[in-house]
């Protein structure tokens, strides 16, 4: 959150972390004095040197994360399901914003969690857009010489991904978590590359495959407006 948003109070950091402020001031004290967090004389939380990137303007992923917020919440309106913006870091796929659903048995929040990047559905949907041998370049053996077991089959993956780049969209069935089912979408930029993935995860005892199309609608008419913030932007 430092890193990508920066600029954020302990009021702001507990309720985002669903804890006490207390336990958010003490998280804070122990960046602070590990110099990846700084406090300006309004008690505000920056990125401190450890966390230079962010710590002179906000970063991609604040602006695309603040842009998205409206949209995740009107999907949660409308399909009573956690939704969810993933954009992907080499063979990782990371949670930049989620907004649970109200609903008893729901998905929580996945926001600052990481994943493989092919375990998930947003990360399916970017490696997808990817070309020639940019993924035999992410999945090189030499970046798993120290974990070959997390290395995919990377011929069964291109098929995948080539699945997932005709439909335009992907259905995560218990993939990356026991009991979840997600169905995603890519968010494009202006040049018409992937550079997010939008999603909804529901328990998997409450998806039926009739509900795919309706999903999938939604999905891409909050990805198009997405898009369309993002240009105005």
């Amino acid at each position: 959150m430092l890193q990508s948003e920066s600029g954020l109070t302990v009021s702001q950091i507990a309720g985002r972390l669903g804890v006490a402020r207390s336990t958010a001031h003490r998280l804070l004290a122990m960046l602070v004095h590990r110099d990846f967090a700084v406090q300006d004389d309004h008690r505000v939380y920056h990125a401190g040197p450890v966390l230079e990137l962010a710590a002179h303007a906000r970063s991609q992923v604040s602006l695309l994360r603040a842009a998205a917020l409206p949209h995740l919440r009107r999907l949660v309106d409308l399909l009573e399901e956690t939704a969810n913006l993933t954009i992907r870091t080499g063979d990782t796929a990371r949670f930049i914003a989620s907004v649970e659903c109200g609903q008893a048995l729901r998905v929580g929040s996945r926001e600052g969690m990481v994943f493989p990047a092919h375990r998930t559905t947003a990360g399916l949907l970017l490696l997808a857009g990817l070309f020639g041998d940019e993924p035999a370049d992410v999945y090189a053996p030499e970046r798993y010489r120290d974990r070959p077991g997390e290395r995919p089959d990377l011929p069964a993956l291109r098929a995948e991904l080539e699945r997932a780049a005709r439909g335009g969209f992907v259905v995560n069935q218990e993939r990356s978590e026991r009991g979840l089912v997600a169905v995603g979408v890519p968010v494009r930029g202006a040049d018409g590359t992937a550079v997010a993935g939008l999603s909804v995860s529901m328990p998997s005892v409450r998806y039926e495959p009739r509900r795919l199309r309706s999903l999938v609608a939604a999905l891409d008419a909050a990805a198009r407006a997405l898009e369309a913030d993002l240009t105005a932007a």
